[in-house]
């Protein structure tokens, strides 16, 4: 990890004194992790593709004028820039990020290749059947709020309003539900990362 660390902190330096290939290292180095990231807060792919190319033109100019000095911290540094383009966005689209799952786990965010080819797509699309199978062994209520949350797009709210109990039952049962998917997950060794 140190000496990722390392590399990133050199190749920023690479990049500072005019060296243009060496941003093209650290994007590509990152690009999944960040690309998963935005995908996991927006669920499209249009608009996490436009939020990532902003993400890197707002590196670089920062990078240009040399207000960077994140002391070697660059892929936090890069998320944090991710992370509030997302809440831009939304801000400009008055609405709340549909999602947001603080653990380290988001079975979404496998979805967000931006490379799909062939084989790519039917992988995904194998995925995405696997996790609707998984999606059904929870229980109904726990089922019926993931569902309207992640496919329906509902907020909190209105899952509350249509299945007639509070917003911190409904909170509750999205949490439940993703808690209950990881253990059957783990239960039957799925990977759904590659």
């Amino acid at each position: 990890m140190e000496d990722l660390l390392n590399a990133d902190s050199a190749l920023v330096s690479k990049y500072i004194q005019g060296e243009e290939s060496a941003l093209s290292v650290l994007i590509s180095r990152h690009q999944q992790r960040i690309y998963s990231f935005i995908y996991s807060k927006v669920y499209d792919r249009d608009v996490t593709e436009d939020i990532f190319q902003d993400t890197f033109i707002k590196v670089i100019r920062t990078l240009k004028r040399g207000g960077y000095n994140e002391e070697g911290k660059f892929l936090p540094w890069v998320m944090r820039i991710a992370h509030n383009l997302v809440i831009d966005y939304f801000r400009k689209n008055k609405r709340m990020p549909k999602f947001d799952n603080t653990g380290d786990f988001n079975i979404f965010s496998v979805l967000g290749d931006p490379e799909l080819n062939a084989e790519k797509r039917i992988i995904k699309d194998q995925v995405e059947q696997d996790v609707r199978k998984l999606i059904e062994e929870l229980p109904e209520d726990q089922r019926d709020v993931l569902v309207m949350r992640i496919y329906k797009d509902m907020s909190f709210k209105e899952i509350a309003e249509s299945t007639d109990v509070s917003i911190n039952t409904a909170l509750g049962r999205m949490r439940y539900a993703l808690i209950n998917l990881r253990k059957v997950i783990e239960k039957n060794n799925i990977i759904l990362t590659n």
